[in-house]
């Protein structure tokens, strides 16, 4: 008598996939395990295969790129007899709580000695810093010729601070990721020596405290305080001009840490021998490492946009990507402004980016509010053509995931029928096809297979919301809408 084990449960699968989580984490950065494990969930696990549901389309790339091989892995340490992890996609797991795990409860955010109401900690000996954004790392900089030498040289800095880099002096204008290169190399010291006293600060906040101290008559404990930084950080310094005594307290307490072999990284808009501070203090900043954050290029400028795209879960067409590179030529914060209006776009409206509509953002973000309502933005439009069938099959091929060879073949797998049965529904519907010459092209099928196809989509979409908004958004993507 033959023994039939019944299929695991949806406790068992969530018990699972928690396992498997727990071995994920570690070996990703917080924000990418949050943002790429969202709502998933193992679906399945039979006969040596496991199913991992994903709640979007634009997941299924990214995973099958990034994770796929390391899900194997980890599946197989816990259970040798795994053989292959595959992927659907089910927009069913998104937001429920019954299939898949809340990420936030089960992988909190590990605690800071935070201040009540700040943003800063206190380090020992009464030392304020405000807190490094753990967003910001040395990994994630997107590193292009404009950037190189500050990027390498916050690199050596993180490895050996104190070293022959100090200080680092950083200049550049606003939105080119001074910031970024500051609090990533603050983190990876950190993350190097975790019992170092590491003091990221601004120059406005650093005259607080020494108005604060003359105030209180406190400025031999001010001075004790920041004798004991191991790394002093402390951006925008040029805003120091014209302020004598806090000038003053800084050069000794550089002095003070440079002679104890403590880093001091310093950022600023300009090199320092267009400062206007007090002279000895430019010396000392000469005598280190002087770096310059340029604006990006444009490679580096579509290399951001597409490393942000996929932290902010959007899987866009190359060409919007590019159309926003080639104009958006400020900074890094004008890119990613428009991005995430972009991205609400999406979450808010349903609404998947294109060309016209990121020039229409483009438009509002940088017209004068004076100006008048058609007033020229720099650049133009193309002009709307309609797509060809070709058009239509790749727009479709890239959304699903599926290559164009596969939708043509006989294959009636539900993966592959349904982006063939929409790519029929748009060509028949905008490109006025018949269903005979629809039938040529997928095969030499019969036209009325076509016409059944057609139908079945177009009745689907009557009570399927999640597949009505794919469409949508494929339809949008080729300008149809």
């Amino acid at each position: 008598m033959t023994t039939t084990l019944a299929p695991p449960s949806i406790t068992d699968l969530k018990t699972q996939w928690l396992g498997m989580l727990n071995l994920i984490e570690p070996k990703l950065q917080r924000s990418q395990f949050i943002t790429w494990f969202k709502d998933t969930a193992l679906l399945g696990n039979e006969e040596g295969t496991l199913v991992v549901g994903l709640p979007l389309p634009m997941f299924l790339n990214w995973h099958m790129e990034h994770y796929q091989a390391m899900l194997l892995q980890i599946a197989q340490e816990m259970d040798p007899g795994i053989r292959q992890v595959v992927y659907k996609v089910d927009g069913g797991l998104k937001d429920n709580r019954e299939r898949t795990m809340d990420l936030l409860q089960h992988f909190p955010e590990p605690k800071r000695r935070k201040l009540p109401g700040k943003q800063e900690v206190k380090l020992a000996e009464g030392i304020v810093s405000k807190i490094l954004n753990p967003r910001y790392a040395l990994d994630n900089f997107v590193v292009g010729s404009d950037n190189r030498l500050a990027h390498a040289a916050c690199q050596s800095v993180a490895t050996n601070p104190g070293g022959k880099y100090n200080p680092l002096f950083l200049y550049g204008g606003v939105g080119l990721g001074k910031t970024h290169l500051l609090q990533g190399t603050g983190n990876a010291i950190l993350k190097g020596m975790p019992t170092s006293a590491v003091v990221y600060t601004t120059s406005e906040d650093f005259t607080n405290q020494v108005i604060e101290a003359i105030q209180h008559q406190k400025m031999d404990t001010f001075r004790r305080r920041y004798r004991q930084v191991d790394v002093l950080i402390i951006d925008d310094v040029q805003f120091l001009a014209n302020k004598e005594r806090t000038q003053e307290e800084f050069f000794h307490t550089f002095n003070a840490l440079y002679e104890d072999r403590k880093q001091v990284i310093i950022s600023a808009d300009r090199p320092p021998q267009e400062l206007q501070l007090e002279d000895r203090l430019i010396s000392r900043f000469e005598k280190g490492m002087i770096a310059d954050v340029a604006p990006p290029d444009y490679e580096t400028r579509l290399a951001i946009l597409v490393e942000k795209a996929a932290e902010y879960q959007m899987f866009l067409d190359r060409t919007v990507l590019q159309f926003i590179a080639e104009h958006a030529t400020k900074n890094v914060r004008e890119l990613e402004g428009i991005l995430m209006q972009a991205v609400a776009m999406y979450e808010l409206e349903q609404r998947m980016p294109t060309i016209k509509t990121i020039a229409e953002i483009m438009r509002k973000l940088s017209k004068d509010p004076h100006a008048a309502e058609e007033a020229p933005v720099g650049f133009e439009i193309p002009q709307k053509r309609l797509p060809t069938f070709q058009d239509i099959m790749e727009a479709v091929s890239r959304y699903y995931s599926v290559s164009v060879q596969d939708m043509i073949s006989s294959s009636r797998v539900r993966d592959i029928l349904i982006p063939r049965q929409i790519a029929m529904h748009i060509g028949r519907k905008y490109l006025r096809m018949s269903t005979v010459r629809l039938g040529e092209v997928f095969g030499d099928r019969d036209h009325t297979t076509v016409m059944n196809a057609c139908n079945k989509i177009e009745e689907r979409m009557q009570g399927d919301p999640p597949l009505l908004r794919e469409i949508r958004a494929i339809e949008q993507e080729l300008g149809l809408v």
